[in-house]
């Protein structure tokens, strides 16, 4: 990837400004994987992975390849996006210029990876607030086609995406909290004109089933305010 720095620049500043236009989080991480395909010479597609427990989750894909590389790298337990996203090595980025070449870190993954038409791969951590998010990865169809200009674009790409996931995830967590203190304040409403309850007797009767059952307390709210009645 031969980069032209004032142009890129300028893509990353229009980026910065679309990626704090989405709406969600899932927007946002959607945003994110396709503009690594716009923006990169030579990316064929891109996708964000995260480890959960263990498992490989794909958060976000931009092209086919994206989706059957994150299975196939959760189901050996092996690769460089799996272990890049956990941070295994302790290492923050990845290239891999040729995929046709012997991949002694990974070799169950590198002769799979073959199959899928993976030349070459790239990929940075994607972190926020000192948090490993998950990981950015790109793909080419073609060997060589990330050369060492990619490790800066891409740490470039990875910091306007990290301040875009920080700030839907704030947004995301302020909308939950409304929604929730909503849909409690309707159900407290139902049960407090249906069985002539106090204020603090209907959020008591709902933290009850919430506990009891081991139900969020906001889905609790909602069964009732759907049902308009008190929850088995």
């Amino acid at each position: 990837m031969a980069v032209e720095w004032r142009e890129y620049a300028e893509q990353m500043a229009l980026l910065a400004r679309d990626l704090l236009a989405q709406d969600s989080l899932q927007a946002t991480l959607e945003e994110i994987a396709a503009a690594a395909v716009r923006l990169v010479d030579g990316c064929d597609a891109a996708g964000i992975l995260a480890v959960r427990k263990g498992r490989a989750v794909t958060l976000a894909a931009c092209g086919d390849t994206v989706s059957e590389s994150d299975r196939l790298q959760g189901e050996l337990g092996e690769g460089p996006c799996f272990d890049l996203a956990r941070r295994r090595d302790g290492e923050r980025v990845y290239r891999i210029e040729d995929m046709t070449q012997p991949q002694p870190a990974w070799p169950q993954f590198a002769a799979q990876a073959r199959t899928l038409g993976i030349g070459s791969m790239t990929g940075v951590l994607l972190y926020t607030d000192n948090e490993d998010f998950g990981a950015l990865n790109l793909y080419s169809r073609h060997p060589g086609a990330f050369g060492k200009d990619i490790e800066i674009a891409g740490w470039l790409l990875a910091s306007h995406a990290a301040v875009a996931v920080a700030d839907a995830r704030t947004i995301d967590q302020l909308q939950h909290a409304m929604d929730t203190r909503h849909a409690v304040g309707e159900a407290m409403g139902i049960l407090m004109e249906r069985h002539q309850l106090s204020e603090d007797d209907a959020f008591n009767v709902l933290r009850r089933i919430s506990q009891h059952h081991n139900i969020k307390l906001r889905d609790v709210a909602q069964r009732v305010r759907a049902d308009g009645t008190e929850p088995a």
